[in-house]
């Protein structure tokens, strides 16, 4: 494990993130999690053609089977003593709260996951089965953040926003921080974005070791609210959320990435269903790795760009496997988009 905490460019005033905060929660967050794995699939390089070497760094291999259980100890270990007998509230489609759950039960620390009504019944089992309170409540994440947000002022509880957090977003910052300490030469990274808290902690990371590294968002064409903004739009425009990758099911900007997103990404595409679902088929085929529809978003933006990217070695996340049946065999049909 590389431990240099010499750093060859400073984040500009205003940035929500240091490199010394992503050092301590890799220091804190060690203990508990495993380093995952980065690797090559000569198939997935045919099958993406260009001559692009691609890079899948395994986060599906982390308890719980996504990043998001690293954001949730970095938050966790943390908290004090007190907020930790008092517990966590926090809002989810499904891998925020089962990391916190699982983290949580860990600690011995209360924590209650709102997630919206009809979310993926498999999350919701798994969230329960590590000792959570789930409240159902809400018409999409969205409006579940505002039931946590509600919770936590009645009950005293600490909020865990999945990304107005700076600890959060160190947690997801942790795994660019393996990536470059393997493969520093990377030329780019594709990142699926959601709230932002993976791209801004690859920005965070690139930056602070002085690498050219480019990094590209992607995120869901029925949930593009965050990629109009970084094209211009408004930032409060009324927006919708339909998409099955579940992570990527937000309807607006967060005021701890967005800024740092449209001045660090390097890109940011929409990807549509059939798109994604065709890279969770594609991540089956080749590498014999599960993803939901998240967790493939980031080989289905790599797939859209590899004109751009011809030739490069370039990086993807597989963020997340946590498919439910019903939705994975219509994947398996062709049947979404």
């Amino acid at each position: 494990m590389t431990t240099n905490r010499t750093r060859s460019a400073s984040p500009p005033l205003g940035w929500p993130l240091t490199f010394d905060d992503v050092l301590a929660a890799r220091d804190r967050i060690a203990p508990h999690l495993p380093r995952t794995a980065l690797r090559r699939y000569a198939p997935l390089d045919d099958a993406v053609g260009r001559g692009i070497r691609v890079y899948v760094k395994h986060e599906n291999h982390l308890p719980t089977n996504a990043f998001k259980v690293r954001n949730a100890v970095s938050l966790v270990t943390a908290l004090s003593d007190d907020e930790r007998r008092r517990g966590v509230v926090a809002a989810t489609r499904g891998n925020h709260g089962l990391g916190l759950a699982w983290a949580c039960s860990r600690f011995g620390a209360p924590v209650t996951i709102c997630v919206p009504l009809g979310n993926n019944p498999d999350k919701n089992t798994a969230i329960r089965g590590y000792g959570a309170e789930l409240v159902e409540e809400g018409a999409d994440y969205d409006a579940s953040v505002d039931v946590a947000k509600r919770i936590a002022k009645e009950r005293g509880m600490r909020l865990a926003h999945s990304t107005n957090d700076r600890l959060i977003v160190a947690g997801a910052a942790t795994y660019s921080l393996e990536v470059f300490d393997e493969e520093p030469g990377l030329d780019a990274m594709v990142i699926a974005v959601g709230g932002g808290s993976q791209a801004v902690g690859a920005l965070t990371v690139a930056r602070a070791r002085g690498l050219a590294t480019k990094i590209y968002g992607v995120q869901a064409a029925g949930a593009k609210a965050i990629h109009d903004a970084w094209h211009g739009g408004p930032r409060d425009a009324p927006a919708a959320a339909r998409t099955f990758a579940d992570g990527l099911a937000t309807r607006g900007v967060y005021e701890l990435t967005f800024d740092a997103l449209r001045a660090g990404l390097s890109g940011f595409i929409t990807v549509s269903e059939r798109e994604m679902s065709a890279a969770v088929r594609l991540l089956l085929e080749t590498t014999h790795n599960l993803a939901e529809g998240a967790g493939a978003a980031g080989l289905a933006g790599l797939l859209a760009l590899r004109d751009e990217l011809a030739g490069k070695r370039v990086g993807i996340v597989l963020s997340g496997a946590n498919i439910d049946r019903e939705t994975l065999r219509k994947v398996l049909d062709d049947a979404i988009g």
